[in-house]
């Protein structure tokens, strides 16, 4: 640490010096040394930029962290089915792209073909009218190529998609992701047998616009219900979502989301997530209070076939048409495989002279919001949820035939710390 003195080679001689003042004296003068040396890189630097604002740009730009996220490995094939680790919007790209060229390569030979037809069919007299002729017929696949309509995949990947949803989603799901308008949400949220965690369950409904929440009986002369009976109930009410919420230890710790799907449709698919990290509501420090109003709601970096899957699971559960008004807004941030959820309320205000603009991921500022500014204030609950099984029916138990179970979280698959299912 600090510089070397006399060409000493590994560490500085106050590593090396026997005598303990001395070897302390030594380190204080090596930190002010290294210590001088930073400050005037700062000021160099500074006056340099000042002079020419490019090259603070140059520097900010090749000074990017290189988190796990920028080192994410993906699967290269061609394949989008439920366990690939592919990005659905770079796949639908290449294959748009490999459509096109082929389509360019077609339209060169039949051109190549029109002209040699055109030059063995003119006479001789009309040398000048077949040089013209010949020009319009190779031109005609040059402009079709020109007038190609743009690529349909997005260039950018950092919000979820939902567009881009794969056939092998649609085949599978086909309730799910209909092509007709989705019926208004309507979820029942109950407990385990014998739970304890009413209050966080009730909490957890509250996140769902048009839920209810209805205690599962344990009592000793009660019926015990199963999950397959309470979702053949919920689906003649008029539900279309049924939440299961598990404790562990007094806590939530699983919760399965069942889509109940129409009255023709057998119910199905079932997510179940993991829940870690939850917090109530009122422990978080400033928390403000829910309003009765149909929050906006947020998906964001879900990329691969089984993200696409998990995002428009939790969109069903939301009112396609938020109210504005109310000024809340449901996030769910996909990182690492993790889904953090987190629930606001915000305001735009005018910006302090202090702060600074909004700017993009890139680090740019953002166009029109010059000088506005967001506040935010957390209302909760807060929690991570993890994906662990997709089931094609009612559960692990009502789910039958040889594809009854869809996708299974298995401890292998965080073997390499850069490869991410969602």
């Amino acid at each position: 640490m600090g510089s070397k003195r006399n060409g000493s080679s590994g560490m500085s001689l106050s590593m090396k010096t026997s005598n303990k003042l001395r070897r302390k004296q030594m380190y204080i003068e090596d930190k002010k040394e290294a210590g001088k040396s930073r400050h005037e890189d700062r000021h160099r630097r500074r006056k340099e930029e000042a002079k020419n604002p490019e090259l603070r740009e140059q520097r900010l730009e090749a000074n990017q962290p290189n988190s796990i996220d920028k080192k994410r490995i993906w699967d290269d094939v061609d394949d989008d089915s439920l366990g690939a680790m592919v990005d659905v919007a770079q796949l639908k790209r290449r294959r748009l792209e490999a459509t096109e060229a082929a389509a360019a390569r077609e339209a060169d030979r039949l051109g190549k073909e029109d002209v040699s037809d055109a030059d063995s069919m003119l006479d001789s007299n009309d040398e000048g009218d077949s040089e013209d002729e010949d020009s319009e017929k190779a031109e005609k696949p040059r402009s079709r190529r020109s007038e190609r309509t743009p690529s349909i995949a997005p260039s950018t990947t950092s919000t979820t998609n939902l567009d881009l949803t794969p056939d092998c989603l649609t085949e599978d799901f086909k309730h799910l992701f209909a092509d007709e308008f989705p019926p208004a949400p309507k979820v029942l949220v109950t407990t385990s047998l014998n739970a304890t965690i009413h209050n966080e369950a009730q909490e957890i409904a509250a996140l769902f616009p048009n839920s209810t929440y209805i205690r599962r009986s344990a009592h000793f002369h009660a019926h015990k219900y199963s999950v397959r009976e309470i979702a053949k109930f919920a689906k003649n009410r008029g539900y279309t979502a049924l939440v299961v919420v598990i404790e562990d230890e007094k806590r939530p710790y699983t919760m399965s989301i069942i889509h109940l799907n129409s009255e023709e449709a057998p119910a199905g698919p079932t997510m179940t997530y993991s829940i870690r990290g939850y917090q109530p509501g009122k422990t978080l420090l400033g928390h403000g209070n829910a309003t009765n109003h149909y929050p906006e709601l947020l998906l964001n970096n879900f990329k691969t076939s089984l993200g696409l899957l998990a995002a428009k699971s939790m969109q069903t559960l939301f009112p396609a048409q938020p109210e504005i008004t109310g000024r809340q807004v449901v996030t769910l941030h996909n990182q690492r495989d993790y889904i953090f959820v987190r629930r606001h309320r915000y305001v735009f205000r005018e910006a302090r002279p202090t702060e600074k603009n909004v700017v993009t991921a890139d680090g740019k500022e953002m166009a029109g919001m010059q000088g506005i500014r967001a506040g935010l204030q957390e209302i909760g609950p807060r929690m991570t949820l993890k994906l662990r099984r997709v089931d094609k029916g009612v559960g692990r138990a009502g789910s039958e035939g040889d594809d009854a179970l869809k996708w299974e979280w298995k401890a292998k698959m965080e073997k390499k710390r850069t490869r991410f299912n969602l």
